[in-house]
Order: structure tokens, then C-alpha cells, then sequence
């Protein structure tokens, strides 16, 4: 297959990267990555692998051999990534790897959700760090990553708020006490001091429950990210742009954390551009 555009000719020769995962079809990752391409005017490519769970230590195996100079990595195949890799501290900290790469002929492994959501709330609420409590809705891997973030990002209190309490004191036991297990019901009592409101579930999903949150009881100075991007648009982020509230949405972090890994495989770091973000907005709309 050969893709033509207007500055080179992106053939599937090496170098290539890929998505990972069961089933792979729905990743808007091929359309970031072979954008950066074009941009940079790089001989290469980047794929989709449908690889079965059983499979995927002898795919890894095979990486290098089969010509991917790395890899994206994306459910189920997270935990399997990090112990068949040299993770950093990161992907350990989270406890899943979602980027593959080689160095020095060693494959290595880190998790750029962490810096995708920090660097998509820089991009959208510049100073959201500056101060203040932050509540963290859910307790799954994805919260490990936006917990982990914050604890970078010097927040001293991070109220954890999961319909199952044991999931978040085990976060608590594995990051420390800035996190703070709280269970649900008692949500609204937190909003009012929220300097920062993160959505980690599914709720509020296209197809999912909605999301219960009240945003008229955060305060006027208050940061929201939500991390669900189908839709493009979620009932929260809609509420807190009504009520004046800056926001951060989760296609955003989607595209933020998929920038180190164009740099660790083809050597130039990219930007994510409105250009690059009106491309996947209306592939996700026609989808």
C-alpha cells in the first residue's frame, strides 16, 4: 500500500510503528501519527495490529524483526507490556506500559497518559497547578495515570472518589498519603473546594450512564478534564464551559500523549495543532 501526499510518499517501509491491541480497529492513532508524517515529510508508517492476548509475548518477541522500530499499546495488552519490557518509572509507578520502543537494541516501555494529561491542561488551563485540592472520579488505570500526574505536579491532597472504596485505598497504598479514598456519596460535600475536577470512568460515555456532578458547586477558579472523548463534547465538559469554567476535553489528552512516542520512533517531536485536531474530530463525528 502506498499513501500519497503532498510533500512525500508514505510507503510501508521501515520505519514503522504500531498499535497493539484486541481488537485494534478503533484507534484514531494511525490518523495522528501518519499526519506527523506527512507534516515532517518522514519515509515511514504506522499501523494497526489485531493481536490476541495468548499472542502478544511472541509478537513483542518479534517486534524489532517484524520492522517496528516500536509500538502503541492498547487494551488488553498494557500489564503483559510492561513485564515483557524495561518500563521507567512512570509505566511502573502506573502499573502499565501504553509505549514501546528500543534502545540500544533493548525494548523499553513508559505510559504518556501521564504527560498527555498534564500536557493537554497545560495547553488548555495554563496555571491549573498552581494551587488547591484536586478530586479524582474512579480508581482504574487511568486514574493511576492522572494520580501519579498530579503527585508530579506538586498537589498535596488528592481526593479519590470510586464507587468501590477498597479500589481507591489501594491507590492510596501505592502512592502515598496525598490520596485521599472517599466514596461516593460524599462527592458533592468535596466540589465546593476543587480547584481541579477529573473524570476517570466511563460514565458520561456515549452509551454509558451519565455522569451525576453538579458543576454549579465548584468554585469559580475551577479546572475540569474529563477524559471520555465519544462523545466529542460530554454533558460535564458542556456544563462547566456554560458555567465559565476553563476545561480540558479527552481528545485532547489523546492527542498529547501520543507526541513522545512519534519521538522516541522517527526522532522529531511533534505539536498537536488545531489542523491535526479538526482531522480526528471529524473522523470520531463520522464514526
Amino acid at each position: 500500500m502506498t499513501m500519497t501526499a503532498s510533500t512525500t510518499t508514505i510507503t510501508t517501509t521501515a520505519p514503522a510503528a504500531c498499535l497493539i491491541g484486541w481488537p485494534a480497529t478503533h484507534s484514531r492513532s494511525p490518523i495522528i501519527h501518519r499526519y506527523w508524517l506527512r507534516e515532517f515529510g518522514i519515509n515511514g508508517d504506522y499501523r494497526t495490529e489485531a493481536v490476541h492476548p495468548d499472542d502478544f509475548a511472541a509478537f513483542i518477541a518479534a517486534l524489532s524483526a517484524n520492522g517496528y522500530v516500536g509500538a502503541n499499546v492498547t487494551i488488553p495488552h498494557k500489564e503483559q507490556a510492561l513485564a515483557l519490557s524495561n518500563p521507567d518509572s512512570r509505566a511502573r509507578a502506573v502499573g502499565a506500559a501504553n509505549t514501546l520502543w528500543f534502545d540500544n537494541g533493548v525494548l523499553c516501555s513508559t505510559n504518556t497518559d501521564v504527560e498527555g494529561f498534564i500536557d493537554n491542561l497545560d495547553d488548555c488551563a495554563p496555571g491549573w497547578d498552581s494551587a488547591g485540592d484536586a478530586v479524582v472520579l474512579g480508581a482504574g488505570g487511568a486514574a493511576r495515570a492522572v494520580v501519579y500526574a498530579l503527585i508530579e505536579c506538586g498537589f498535596r491532597r488528592i481526593h479519590l472518589v470510586n464507587r468501590t472504596p477498597m479500589r481507591a485505598v489501594s491507590l492510596r497504598e501505592a502512592f502515598g498519603k496525598a490520596v485521599n479514598p472517599v466514596e461516593w456519596h460524599e462527592l458533592p460535600e468535596l466540589l465546593p473546594r476543587a480547584n481541579l475536577f477529573v473524570n476517570t470512568t466511563s460514565l458520561g460515555m456515549k452509551g454509558q450512564e451519565p455522569l451525576p456532578v453538579d458543576v454549579a458547586r465548584l468554585p469559580d477558579q475551577a479546572v475540569v478534564a474529563d477524559l471520555v472523548y465519544v462523545p466529542l463534547e460530554t454533558e460535564l465538559v458542556q456544563a462547566a464551559r456554560a458555567r465559565g469554567l476553563r476545561v480540558a476535553d479527552g481528545l485532547g489528552m489523546l492527542l498529547h500523549q501520543a507526541v513522545r512516542g512519534f519521538e522516541l520512533w522517527f526522532g522529531r517531536r511533534p505539536t498537536v495543532t488545531a489542523e491535526l485536531r479538526r482531522l480526528v474530530e471529524v473522523d470520531l463525528v463520522s464514526h
